[in-house]
This record gives structure tokens, C-alpha cells and sequence, in this order.
């Protein structure tokens, strides 16, 4: 890789010391970046035009709560409602929910696990990565969630369609991660992270549906794995390595291109603001084997990159 574009981060926009920093969404109306912890059960926001100092941290409530000497609902992806100024929606701890930005307040409308799934899946599930498609159908992985069970392939892709119709559209995953689609809408890119790999799909965007699952991009180096990525106005994979100490760029043929450097170990996922790029990230899970990376594990870090990202979709409800 001797001929890539190379950036190199050595310090964050924002220290936040998140648990597990991720989600972060880029509203230009605003001109606001937001992401949560989900393991600390937070909401971050910072105006990018007042720069570090206008960060705020919100608890993140829920109005259901079956046994919180238990677990604790973790909020995940959030996305824009077409229409709305205060409410987004959000892959949460039980399924898809109504989030008012003003008030904190979080309200169920889609829950995603019922009886036929047996005993407990609510309590070691929780949704984790999605995105919005040009149809304004939200797409949300659900994983186990690792403070209440092991990590099992047990997790489901699914889609939300904006009659509220629930589809499961992938089963068997294990950490459901990086959802995509190329500009035309004819291919969609899914990642499952233990897997190392990204896979491609055909795309029908009427229908919502995905045929002919073949390999796009496979990590073949031991350091990380993929997590959340964002595509560029060129078509390029900006893809977080979680365990990897960067952020590849991966060209529409699969090969990486470009290496953004990070001085913490645990990426987690990137976001695009114009021409800069912020990448999210957690907590250090091996402090003593890897020392260097717990100074600024769990920050959110800021790179210019000379491009920008493709426009973000909204979810659209009948």
C-alpha cells in the first residue's frame, strides 16, 4: 500500500471518553454533529460553526424500562424524520423509536422481537448501525448486546418501511455494521464485522429488496475490523477498522486507496460534515495491552479529506 493517500490524526475535536461512541449524523440545516454512547446512555451534539465549546451531553431517557437492575436501553443509529424539526428516529435498545431532541424522551413505534422469538431476546438484543435508503425505508441491524449476552449470530437486518411494515431482510449476523447503496441505487453494501468483510447486493429501490449476495471488500490484514462507513461524492468507502488505529478509503472496485491514522485503537464509525470527516470511536478494551490507545479512546476526531459525502435520505412516515 505503498502508493495510498495517507492523513494522520494525533489529537480529537471533542474528548468525550465515550463507552461506545457511534451514530454520528451530520444535520446541515443546523449545522450540528451528533452521536451517542451507547454503552453510557448519551447524546452529544456540537454546532460545527462554534466550534468544541458548544458540545452538550444529554442522558438519553426511555419510557420503557422493564427491569433496569438488569439493563438499561441503549440507543443506537438515528436518523432524520421527513417533516420533523425536533424528532428523529432511532434503532434503539428494543426496536424503532421516536427520539425528541429538545425534551430527551424516547418512544417506542416499532418493536422488533415478539413471541415467536422466544424467551429473553429483548434483553440480550440490542440494534446497533442502519441507514436511510432513497425510498426513506430505515434499515437497522440488531446484534446481542455484549453487556447483557455473548456475541452470537443470532442478529437480523432489518427494514422499516414508512407504513411502519416490519421486514427481516438478513438473518444470521453476527455485529450487523455499515449499511450503503451506490449512487444509481442498484447495489446495497452491508457489513458483518466478525466476518471482515463488506458484501454487495442487488438492489430493487421500489421494492426494497436485495438479491445475489457477493463479496465487495474483504480486510485482509490482522489489525481490526470493519465497522460503520459512509460513501463519498465519487463513490469511495470511507470504512472505520474497529481495532485497526484507522480509516481506509476503498475505491468502487474494492481496493483501498487512502489511510486516515488515529491515536486510539477502537474506530467505530465516520461521519461526513462538507469536505471534513469525523470518525467516532469507544473505550480501550485491552488498556493493558495496548496503552497508547486509552488517552483518547472514546473521542470524536475531525480530518479534512477534499471531498464530500453523498446526501443522507430521510426516513419518510405515512
Amino acid at each position: 500500500m505503498a502508493d495510498i493517500q495517507r492523513w494522520e490524526v494525533t489529537d480529537p475535536y471533542l474528548k468525550t471518553s465515550c463507552g461506545l461512541g457511534e451514530a454520528p449524523f451530520y444535520d446541515q440545516s443546523t449545522d450540528s454533529l451528533r452521536f451517542v454512547d451507547i454503552v453510557k446512555e448519551k447524546l452529544h451534539t456540537v454546532n460545527l460553526g462554534q466550534g468544541p465549546s458548544s458540545h452538550k451531553e444529554f442522558d438519553l431517557e426511555t419510557a420503557v424500562r422493564y427491569n433496569p437492575n438488569l439493563f438499561k436501553p441503549a440507543d443506537g443509529i438515528t436518523a432524520e424524520i421527513d417533516g420533523s424539526k425536533d424528532d428523529v428516529i432511532v434503532g434503539a435498545k428494543l426496536g424503532y423509536a421516536i427520539l425528541n431532541q429538545a425534551t430527551g424522551k424516547l418512544r417506542y413505534v416499532k418493536k422488533i422481537w415478539g413471541k415467536g422469538d422466544g424467551p429473553g431476546k429483548e434483553e440480550r438484543m440490542r440494534c446497533n448501525d442502519g441507514a436511510v435508503d432513497r425510498a426513506g425505508r430505515f434499515w437497522v441491524g440488531a446484534m446481542n448486546d455484549p453487556k447483557i449476552s455473548t456475541l452470537t449470530n443470532e442478529g437480523v437486518l432489518f427494514r422499516l418501511d414508512s407504513d411502519m411494515t416490519l421486514h427481516r431482510v438478513i438473518e444470521n449476523v453476527t455485529i450487523p455494521n455499515g449499511i450503503g447503496w451506490s449512487a444509481d441505487d442498484k447495489t446495497m453494501f452491508f457489513t458483518d464485522s466478525p466476518t471482515k468483510s463488506i458484501f454487495a447486493f442487488d438492489f430493487d429501490v421500489q421494492a426494497g429488496t436485495i438479491s445475489n449476495q457477493r463479496g465487495f471488500f474483504h480486510l485482509e490484514d490482522d489489525e481490526g475490523v470493519p465497522d460503520g462507513f459512509t460513501i463519498d461524492s465519487t463513490g469511495h468507502f470511507w470504512v472505520a477498522l474497529c481495532g485497526g488505529w484507522r480509516v481506509i478509503r476503498v475505491s468502487p472496485q474494492g481496493k483501498i486507496v487512502g489511510e486516515i491514522r488515529l491515536p486510539t485503537r477502537m474506530i467505530t464509525c465516520v461521519e461526513f460534515a462538507g469536505e471534513d470527516l469525523f470518525v467516532t470511536s469507544a473505550e480501550e478494551e485491552e488498556p493493558d495491552k495496548c496503552a497508547g490507545s486509552t488517552q483518547y479512546s472514546g473521542s470524536l476526531f475531525k480530518v479534512h479529506v477534499g471531498v464530500t459525502g453523498q446526501p443522507k435520505h430521510r426516513f419518510k412516515m405515512f
